[in-house]
């Protein structure tokens, strides 16, 4: 029978205890909300709102098109402008996702014969990069300059090494400096997913380059998902001018993909002008995450100290993390429950994220939840 084998796998995941299912939230949901990526809490700011809504009044719902046909409006040119400046970089493309951007990079900036050195946590959209990239993928430790060091070490020709900036799973950060230390001993190009670091590190939220030192380096490529500290949707790269171009002329996902909504261009410029005035915001979010890991250890959970926005709780299973985090929604509270393949240790964990707006009441009540409710 025609994928008779998804009968197979279905049942499979249900044994282990990791059937995912969708639970689509109203507007108006009652729940304290410690899930979503909305680090500094812009998603529903009325300036951010407004941007994306006049963008789509002058521009329309949709791009129309392929960003070298008719999907570059001057929205998108004056959002990658601003971005850049905002980080510190020569240049900007903004794509239609984080992981259209992410697949862009690494595919482009690996060609045959190249080798990629890529971090044993990255995120999926790194990694499908490096499936898709003509050049050969090296996996090393995780956070360790020195397994880059020997891995770019047993290569002559051109190489990259490819890193989150912050890990989505245990919000830890990596050690930028050392990488780039690593790369330029061997005169290989950094690549750097700010994801979870744009809006939460460096001065004003600047990202994690920029507090690294690394910002508008010529050897340094950054890339940036636009839905999370900014509240839209999409994503882009950042770097020197020459490597911009080349993504332009090189990478399919920014070829062959219809540009990004002008809402969401609209939205992210917004946010990224209003974080440029408001940058107390970044301090926040990370003084929230820094509060919850305190009021958590305190309670006797097993909490990962948050260098950015995201906070770990380990759990003991992959079915007692989804009860835990069921029994966390029943009392008011949405929480992220991250379970096998999406954590590459194998271990289970509630996830949650700090966001700038939470007031000291709201961190207080949620950590009573999770503390009622742990298995």
């Amino acid at each position: 029978m025609a994928f008779g084998w998804i009968d197979e796998q279905a049942a499979a995941r249900r044994r282990a205890g990791l059937v995912r299912t969708l639970r689509p939230r109203p507007a108006d949901s009652p729940l304290l909300d410690l899930a979503s990526n909305d680090y500094l809490g812009l998603a529903r700011h009325p300036e951010v709102v407004a941007g994306a809504a006049g963008a789509a009044r002058t521009w329309g719902g949709g791009a129309t098109g392929s960003r070298l046909v008719t999907g570059t409006t001057e929205l998108h040119t004056e959002l990658e402008r601003e971005l850049a400046d905002f980080c510190g970089f020569e240049a900007a493309l903004v794509f239609s996702s984080g992981y259209a951007a992410n697949l862009a990079a690494v595919t482009a900036l690996a060609p045959h014969g190249s080798l990629i050195v890529s971090d044993a946590g990255n995120h999926a959209s790194l990694i499908d990069g490096c499936r898709l990239a003509r050049g050969t993928t090296q996996v090393v430790a995780h956070a360790d300059p020195d397994a880059v060091r020997k891995a770019l070490g047993t290569h002559e020709g051109p190489a990259v090494a490819v890193s989150d900036t912050v890990f989505s799973v245990d919000g830890d950060a990596a050690p930028l400096a050392g990488l780039a230390e690593a790369c330029r001993e061997h005169g290989a190009g950094l690549v750097v997913d700010d994801a979870h670091g744009l809006g939460v590190l460096g001065a004003g939220g600047r990202g994690a380059p920029q507090a690294a030192g690394l910002a508008g380096a010529d050897d340094v490529v950054v890339t940036v998902t636009l839905s999370k500290s900014l509240g839209s949707q999409g994503g882009a790269v950042l770097g020197p001018a020459r490597v911009i171009e080349h993504l332009v002329n090189a990478a399919r996902t920014f070829i062959f993909d219809t540009g990004l909504a002008p809402a969401s261009a609209g939205a992210a410029l917004a946010a990224v002008r209003l974080l440029g005035r408001e940058p107390e915001r970044a301090a926040r979010a990370r003084e929230v995450a820094t509060g919850l890991h305190a009021r958590l250890t305190a309670a006797g959970l097993e909490a990962v100290r948050p260098d950015a926005a995201v906070v770990s709780v380990r759990a003991p299973s992959p079915e007692e993390a989804v009860q835990w985090a069921a029994d966390c929604r029943a009392a008011g509270l949405f929480v992220g429950c991250f379970r096998p393949p999406s954590v590459p240790d194998g271990i289970s964990r509630l996830r949650l994220t700090a966001r700038a707006d939470l007031s000291e009441e709201q961190i207080e009540r949620a950590v009573r939840v999770i503390g009622g409710t742990r298995p």
